[in-house]
């Protein structure tokens, strides 16, 4: 807890004088029905117990001391109340703001591999639920626990100048009630991080499968999905009721304690009252200071319970930050300059893990600038793998891939992949205007090169047919356009982008052929004038590249023409001869 506390604290320092000011403010609104005791005293003792009073006195008296208790009450707790509900609100929520920011720019660092690795859902879950969880913490230990403390004190203060052997009865469970405390909320934080990881499980669960609803609906998995969320929701309840047997053993013991207390109190009070020293109205006033002490306590327990919630997100969320990012700039990285297109991999070998399989294997080929070069093969043989290392979505294991005599390694990120346009087999789209998505190749783009880039991708015209034109919303992941729609869009925005090196990671693959035609004539006109990496299936599409590298097994087993390799009659031969037959 420690350590967490102390990092989430340093987002708290920027806002230390707002909580101050808000503990102030409390600690006014808290103190001011602390009177009301003192008040019902003064009327039995004062008033209503004074003989020598007429009945004419005692009633102006009383309502005397009424009326300023009710100005108090309307006149200056409203305000007060206001700004310590406005200020408290204010502050949890500016720190939980600054705390998204940086967990959002954190995991735009993180690598790919990290993504591969970890399920959406998961992350989603930190960075919203757990955060959330995390305003507690400001909300009630940094406020209200302080607030509920200086009651309590001033409440002690109070008594004390009332009787101090009945504020000493009064204060006999408090020991009772701070062991009971320390024993039942140290297992609690263990209880709670499980319940936590079980909801994220939960959630992740549901982002998958709701992302993939369509291949449940296709095989009418339906009932057997119920049956996996059933599992999962199970684990769920599980670890849930688990919390809440402890978290109420917690509370059938701390809430006896804070209720036996006051029957001490009115006991030895009565006792008092009877043999003479103590006044009714003081006795009336302790039972009344009663509810006004141990009902703090009873909400310091209520927060104990929620600030353990709010620990164990803060673990949580700070376990997110601690991730190492895989690809970082050299502390000397140096920025690549315009680029001309030469790349060359130079004995280059690559594995996803560090002890895992040898993906890529020594691999060594160059291209010149403005060449156009395809990798061919069988699938998993690591042509994508290949084209990944380029704009360093991964860092290679050995060796080194150069961009115009660079080393990656010794350039800074941003300014290779500014460098770079990619078009994949599945390009990704973002729930928002058309114009917006193909604007992510160049964000400060006007409307007119927009509508330029569309109309090279062969974009424009089906745009213009759309409901509301650039304007349309696409769905998340594009799931209003078609798969050639998508694809062109995607290629619309590598025109606007305009990169001197481009990769087609599969581009066409997985599209009709008359959305191929298109598609293909799109990237064609893209191809030109600059260097391009293509990955390809449909072996017809490559014939035209200036070398062609046939990769097997992480390893470059042919190169050369398509001529060339025909000649060869070797894998690509056979490769080729097969898809025209097929």
């Amino acid at each position: 807890m420690g350590d967490s506390v102390k990092r989430y604290l340093k987002f708290v320092k920027p806002y230390n004088w707002q909580i101050v000011f808000t503990i102030f403010i409390g600690v006014i609104k808290f103190a001011i029905p602390l009177f009301i005791p003192l008040l019902i005293k003064i009327v039995i003792d004062d008033i209503i117990g004074v003989d020598t009073l007429s009945a004419a006195e005692k009633t102006r008296q009383l309502f005397y001391w009424l009326g300023g208790t009710a100005l108090l009450f309307f006149l200056i707790r409203p305000p007060i109340e206001y700004y310590r509900q406005y200020y408290a609100q204010y502050v949890s929520n500016k720190i939980l703001y600054d705390i998204r920011k940086e967990l959002y720019s954190h995991l735009q660092k993180l690598s790919l591999s990290y993504y591969s690795n970890t399920r959406a859902g998961e992350v989603i879950s930190r960075v919203i639920n757990d955060v959330e969880q995390t305003k507690n913490f400001v909300m009630i230990g940094l406020m209200n626990v302080w607030l509920d403390l200086a009651t309590i004190l001033i409440a002690i203060a109070i008594m004390l100048t009332l009787d101090v052997k009945l504020t000493l009865v009064t204060l006999l469970a408090f020991p009772f009630y701070a062991f009971s405390v320390k024993h039942f909320f140290g297992k609690l934080r263990e209880l709670t991080t499980r319940r936590s990881q079980a909801l994220a499980n939960v959630q992740s669960y549901l982002h998958e499968r709701i992302a993939g609803v369509s291949v449940i609906k296709s095989f009418s998995l339906e009932e057997i999905e119920q049956e996996r969320f059933d599992e999962t929701n199970d684990n769920f309840l599980t670890k849930a009721l688990d919390h809440t047997k402890w978290n109420a053993k917690a509370f059938a013991v701390v809430n006896t304690i804070t209720d036996v207390a006051p029957l001490l109190v009115i006991a030895y009070a009565g006792y008092q009252v009877i043999n003479g020293p103590l006044s009714v109205g003081t006795m009336v006033a302790f039972i009344a200071f009663i509810d006004r002490l141990y009902g703090p306590l009873r909400r310091l327990v209520n927060s104990s319970t929620t600030l353990t919630q709010s620990f164990a997100s803060m673990d949580r969320v700070f376990e997110l930050m601690e991730e190492k990012y895989d690809i970082t700039d050299k502390e000397n990285a140096v920025l690549l300059p315009p680029m001309q297109g030469e790349v060359e991999f130079d004995n280059v070998s690559f594995s996803y893990e560090e002890d895992g399989e040898t993906i890529l294997k020594e691999i060594n080929f160059k291209v010149n600038a403005g060449d156009t070069v395809a990798f061919v093969g069988m699938s998993g043989g690591g042509k994508s793998t290949i084209v990944s290392l380029i704009p360093r979505f991964f860092d290679v294991t050995s060796g080194e891939i150069r961009i115009d005599g660079y080393n990656l390694s010794d350039v800074k990120i941003k300014s290779l992949r500014e460098q770079i346009g990619i078009v994949m087999q599945d390009s990704i789209l973002f729930s928002d205007s058309v114009k917006s998505n193909i604007l992510m190749g160049k964000p400060d783009a006007t409307e007119a090169e927009v509508i330029l880039a569309a109309k090279a991708a062969n974009a424009h015209d089906f745009i213009e047919e759309l409901p509301q034109g650039y304007e349309t919303r696409v769905g998340e992941r594009g799931v209003k356009l078609s798969g050639g729609q998508k694809q062109r869009i995607a290629i619309a925005r590598v025109f606007l982008k305009n990169p001197p090196l481009l990769i087609l990671d599969e581009a066409t693959s997985a599209l009709d052929l008359e959305s191929e035609s298109l598609i293909q004539d799109s990237l064609e006109r893209l191809a030109s004038d600059r260097t391009t990496l293509i990955v390809a299936h449909r072996l017809s599409t490559i014939t035209h590249a200036n070398t062609i590298f046939v990769i097997d097994t992480g390893e470059v087993k042919e190169s050369g023409t398509h001529e060339e390799l025909m000649e060869k009659q070797g894998i690509y031969y056979g490769l080729f001869q097969f898809q025209q037959l097929g």
